[in-house]
């Protein structure tokens, strides 16, 4: 799996972390006991098994030319009932452009995942992996920050195989 994904700025990714860590101390499901080294806070806009024949290239091109993009965050959530807990994004224009635009990059690959195509995509930051919708109050309260902004700067793909990170453009350095 190869993944095309949005890295925040340093304040915004601190905010995240920092609700990881409350969860966490709250004895709730939290990344914050994900360790591994390229867990960080990051926006997915695609996954595919693989990238077509000068994909990354295009990709690069592209989020260098779209980012920083600026971002605000909104409510706290459970996809799905009880999935993932998530910070939602607001998607802005530029956001929703940009996210459309992957996707054309991407329309020769194999293994799409569909909940991350244009049209069924829920843009968020996750909070934790598996939770439970009961819990979601709690979660909130416990999280939360008021509508956080900041900005993606970034960009990377994660190949699911190796477990590793590859910058996408000069942006994701």
């Amino acid at each position: 799996m190869r993944t095309v994904e949005l890295i925040c700025s340093p304040p915004l990714e601190e905010t995240v972390r920092g609700a990881w860590h409350r969860l966490a101390e709250a004895g709730l499901p939290s990344l914050a006991r994900n360790t591994h080294p390229t867990n960080r806070p990051h926006l997915t806009l695609a996954s595919v098994e693989e990238f077509p024949p000068g994909a990354q290239a295009r990709l690069a091109d592209l989020v260098d030319a779209a980012l920083p993009l600026p971002v605000r965050l909104d409510r706290i959530t459970v996809l799905d009932g009880s999935t993932p807990l998530v910070w939602l994004v607001r998607p802005s224009p530029a956001l929703t452009a940009l996210h459309a635009a992957v996707w054309d990059v991407l329309a020769g690959a194999e293994g799409r995942l569909p909940w991350h195509e244009p049209g069924r995509w829920i843009p968020h930051l996750s909070l934790a992996l598996r939770f439970r919708d009961a819990d979601r109050r709690r979660a909130r309260a416990v999280a939360a920050v008021d509508r956080p902004t900041g900005a993606f700067v970034a960009a990377r793909s994660y190949d699911g195989t190796d477990r590793t990170v590859t910058p996408l453009g000069d942006t994701g350095r």
